[in-house]
């Protein structure tokens, strides 16, 4: 035994050898326990004061960040402002670089059509690159398209028979919608 007889007998031999799988464990919870808490203490930025130098140019923004509120509410690079003070800031940076781009965030339960008239704004303004920003989280719920579990796809107009899902030919003619009365 590592700690000697039970009976207490004379054994000078002591410990000969120390177990590091217990140490090993503690240190692998340590290290899941830091790496967690790490992702939620975040710090905006570090203040500090940078000297200035007589050499150094000016530095160019490359992103703008817009995010469009649940209710309507448009934030451009964290300030709250109005569609006409994005189109202005859009064509100032879009002069100064070309190849400025815009990383949107929507909330879900923001309209969709707000969304596209942003991108349309931004768009018109200068700015043609962009970034919708998600949740990576939230698309663990949808499943591939060539998954075993889905639903059979809707058959097409004309049944599964002769020519479904095909082009039609060049001496096919196009079908034509009935007409309101119901004669063909």
């Amino acid at each position: 035994m590592a700690g000697g007889a039970l009976g207490g007998g004379g054994d000078d031999d002591g410990i000969v050898g120390i177990n590091v799988t217990p140490l090993v464990d503690i240190m692998l919870v340590l290290l899941v326990i830091f790496m967690v808490t790490a992702t939620y203490i975040v710090k905006p930025a570090i203040e500090v004061e940078l000297p200035s130098a007589a050499s150094g140019g000016e530095a160019v923004d490359t992103t703008i960040s817009l995010v469009i509120g649940k209710n309507g509410e448009l934030f451009l690079d964290g300030e709250p402002v109005d569609e006409a003070a994005i189109a202005e800031r859009c064509r100032e940076k879009s002069k100064i670089n070309p190849e400025i781009q815009a990383i949107i965030a929507a909330d879900t339960k923001s309209m969709h059509g707000s969304v596209v008239r942003i991108i349309d704004l931004i768009r018109l303004n200068g700015v043609t690159k962009f970034a919708i920003n998600i949740n990576p989280a939230a698309v663990s719920d949808i499943r591939p398209v060539d998954d075993p579990d889905l639903p059979a796809p809707m058959p097409v107009e004309g049944g599964a028979g002769e020519g479904a899902g095909e082009a039609p030919s060049e001496g096919d003619a196009p079908a034509e919608a009935p007409s309101p009365e119901g004669n063909p």
